[in-house]
């Protein structure tokens, strides 16, 4: 996951972001750290935003001290106990979710070093390092002489360009202990970094590396550019796996290239071989205990099925009935697999939540809306939890559970997304159920408003009026 700028995110974050950054220029602190929180839920990897929460976050703090601060400060650290043990829960599983909780505690206590670490951790997995730069800051002033974490914090400014500011903090360090060989090699590291990022000329001047590794670099660099679009075209996904099949042979322990061979094979529809290197990943140690491998295995197996559905001639005697065993026999799969992978991960809400909607598929009303119930508890599924929930009490006749479901769903959603969406339409929809037409159109009219093209919004309202 790469970190992202105010550009690359949604419009309707933008919008929230900016209303957060008004807020908090307005000292309005509590209305920003809502909007920011609600910002960071959706999109973990907006690092601008995180600045902006973290910087209100220590205003308030620094506007609640005075007599009572030490007695404030003292509460907050034991009511923020019980969101630590929840966010180190689900750095393993969720590491969004785990810097959610985090983010909880900080904004009470923005200095607690234990929601620091959690974020720094999920910061590490997510693979964003100017956030775990942030994180290892505010670890590092509240222990300035931890060696360790000193060289940890210049290593990651390293890496995002700030060589100078890394050797200032290394610098800092060394002054308090002199001769230090660990700070003196620490350093070394920073010179050498900031001369590779010049181009690496320097070092072929003092007889050291070579034009090939230059050359290397640039090629590993075009590959990784290549690797992260979207939609690979046939020509870039089949040159990336050539290149990858050939550094496989001298790197044969390089779990995230065969991931990432494994995710090309997928692309270009040829399952077996990506499941051949998936299952090579499982059976090593670091595979053996990771959802999201589990995941990814059992999607290249719907999607191979999905592919088999397609490639079956339309023309052909019997067509729809063998579509139809091929979605049944995929819909068993996906139950079975998704119940193995519940009882492997019975902590992992977005499990219980992929779960919810297979049984709700599958018209197992029951069982979906117990999944559903424990997955709204994720952050980043309770909207769409709220939203099957809802469906599955209307299946149920039970109209007033599913209005009152999705109307806490609607208060809690600040952003009129395709996601708030949906969930006013269905609000609609069971209000029409329940005989209350005049509720329901006004449920309607709130998206005509906004989005005239949303589903057959347009002709039910256009029909009321030509009704009148």
């Amino acid at each position: 996951m790469a970190e992202k700028s105010v550009s690359e995110v949604s419009r309707d974050l933008r919008l929230l972001y900016q209303k957060g950054l008004d807020a908090l220029s307005r000292e309005n602190l509590d209305y920003a750290l809502d909007l920011f929180n609600q910002v960071l839920l959706k999109e973990p990897s907006f690092h601008d935003c995180r600045r902006g929460l973290r910087t209100a976050q220590l205003r308030k703090a620094a506007g609640v001290g005075g007599a009572g601060g030490f007695f404030k400060k003292a509460f907050s650290s034991v009511s923020s106990t019980p969101l630590v043990a929840k966010g180190q829960m689900a750095l393993r599983n969720n590491p969004g979710e785990a810097m959610h909780w985090a983010e909880q505690i900080l904004n009470g206590d923005p200095s607690n070093a234990s929601a620091h670490k959690i974020i720094l951790e999920a910061a590490t997995t997510l693979e964003l390092p100017r956030t775990r730069a942030m994180a290892l800051e505010a670890l590092v002033k509240k222990s300035p002489k931890d060696k360790a974490l000193v060289i940890q914090f210049s290593e990651v400014l390293a890496q995002i360009g700030e060589e100078a500011v890394a050797e200032n903090v290394l610098q800092e360090l060394a002054r308090v202990a002199p001769g230090d060989p660990d700070l003196a090699k620490a350093l070394k590291n920073i010179s050498a970094h900031k001369t590779l990022n010049e181009g690496g000329y320097e070092t072929l001047s003092e007889g050291q590396g070579s034009y090939r590794d230059i050359l290397k670099d640039k090629k590993e660099a075009v590959l990784l550019e290549q690797e992260k679009r979207v939609q690979l075209n046939e020509d870039v996904a089949s040159r990336l796996i050539q290149e990858y099949e050939v550094r496989l042979q001298t790197e044969p322990d390089n779990l995230k290239l065969v991931r990432s061979l494994a995710e090309l094979y997928s692309q270009k529809n040829q399952f077996d071989r990506a499941l051949v290197l998936y299952r090579r990943i499982q059976e090593s140690e670091m595979g053996a205990n990771d959802p999201a491998l589990e995941r990814a295995v059992a999607t290249t197996l719907v999607r191979s099925m999905d592919y088999a559905a397609g490639e079956l001639n339309p023309f052909e005697e019997g067509h729809a009935d063998k579509v139809s065993l091929i979605q049944t026999e995929k819909l068993a799969f996906q139950l079975e697999d998704c119940r193995k992978r519940v009882e492997k991960f019975p902590t992992d809400l977005s499990i219980r939540f992929e779960m919810g909607v297979l049984y709700f598929q599958a018209g197992k009303i029951g069982e979906a809306i117990q999944e559903l119930q424990k997955a709204q508890n994720n952050p980043h599924k309770r909207f769409p939890a709220m939203n099957y929930l809802a469906q599955c009490f209307a299946r149920r006749k039970m109209h007033d559970l599913a209005a009152r479901t999705l109307q806490n769903a609607i208060k809690e959603k600040i952003v009129f997304d395709e996601e708030k969406k949906e969930l006013i339409y269905n609000l609609g929809c069971v209000l029409q159920d329940m005989g209350k037409g005049a509720e329901a159109l006004e449920q309607l009219k709130q998206i005509y408003e906004v989005d005239i093209g949303y589903r057959d919004v347009a002709a039910k309202v256009d029909a009321f009026y030509a009704g009148q």
